[in-house]
């Protein structure tokens, strides 16, 4: 005979298994409504369900390599263009032929036909003598005093740096210009002795105002390029300025002056031209153009 709680137990196990499924079922409903209303998104479904923002958990190097990528793509890098030329150019005219030949003239060749003057070329105050600029033949004025003084002064300051300083070569006349020409002529030709000795009536020994200098007692370096290398030139070269002097043919200057490189051969123009011209290292020509 079973007992009362045995029917009990027997009678509810029916129930029980209803109450699982019906359970079970409802669970599934409930999620399946729950996806639904999230369009089936299951990260934004948990989001909602835990209000946590999932995109939270991308590391940081993630994020960052993200936004990089999206900036890359945002850059738009403009093409390069040309310039566009103009079709209404001003017309230009074509370089007239004779200023051409007047620019790239060489000052170390004389005019084919050139007759000495009777004047001088005087520009702003200063005599010019070079190849294009003669004087007359009677030109004959002797060393210029004033220019003589100043040496006397550079000579009496360099003295007190123990160099004793002397103008080996001062004033020539035309004729004893043409004597030492051609004597040169006749030892090294026409086309070398032009390029350091100049033809009569076109030296600049004729102005008075061209002094060459020297040290006493060091005659082997008189009118030689060594003399600019002793300690005699070198002060000449650096202080002549400050008595009126320029260095007159200055090294790779022989097509605006006309005369190879001289470290011996000064000439007198005043102290205020000749420190214009030794400040902008420049020579007697260039000055004179800019006047």
């Amino acid at each position: 005979m079973q007992s009362r709680y045995s029917m009990n137990k027997k009678d509810k196990k029916p129930y029980i298994k209803w109450i699982l499924i019906i359970g079970a079922v409802l669970i599934a409903a409930s999620i399946t409504l729950w996806l639904y209303l999230h369009d089936w998104d299951m990260e934004r479904s948990l989001e909602a369900l835990t209000g946590e923002d999932t995109q939270q958990s991308v590391p940081e190097a993630k994020a960052e390599e993200q936004i990089a990528d999206a900036q890359e793509e945002d850059v738009v890098i403009p093409e390069e263009k040309e310039e566009e030329v103009e079709e209404n150019l001003p017309v230009t005219q074509e370089p007239d032929e004779e200023a051409v030949e007047e620019e790239v003239k060489d000052a170390t060749v004389y005019p084919e036909s050139i007759e000495l003057p009777n004047e001088p070329t005087v520009i702003d105050g200063i005599l010019l003598a070079n190849k294009q600029n003669p004087l007359p033949s009677d030109h004959n004025p002797g060393v210029n005093p004033e220019a003589k003084s100043a040496f006397e002064a550079m000579r009496a300051d360099a003295l007190e740096s123990n160099i004793d300083l002397t103008a080996f070569s001062t004033f020539r006349d035309f004729a004893r210009q043409k004597q030492l020409y051609e004597g040169y002529v006749a030892k090294d030709g026409q086309e070398k002795a032009d390029r350091y000795s100049a033809r009569p009536g076109f030296s600049e020994h004729q102005t008075g105002l061209a002094f060459d200098i020297g040290e006493s007692g060091a005659e082997q370096h008189w009118a030689a390029a060594s003399f600019g290398d002793t300690e005699a030139g070198k002060w000449v070269a650096e202080n002549a300025h400050r008595y009126g002097f320029i260095l007159r043919y200055p090294e790779g200057k022989e097509q605006l002056t006309g005369y190879m490189h001289e470290s011996w051969h000064f000439r007198f123009v005043g102290k205020e031209v000749a420190k214009e011209i030794y400040e902008a290292d420049i020579t007697l020509e260039e000055y004179l153009e800019q006047r």
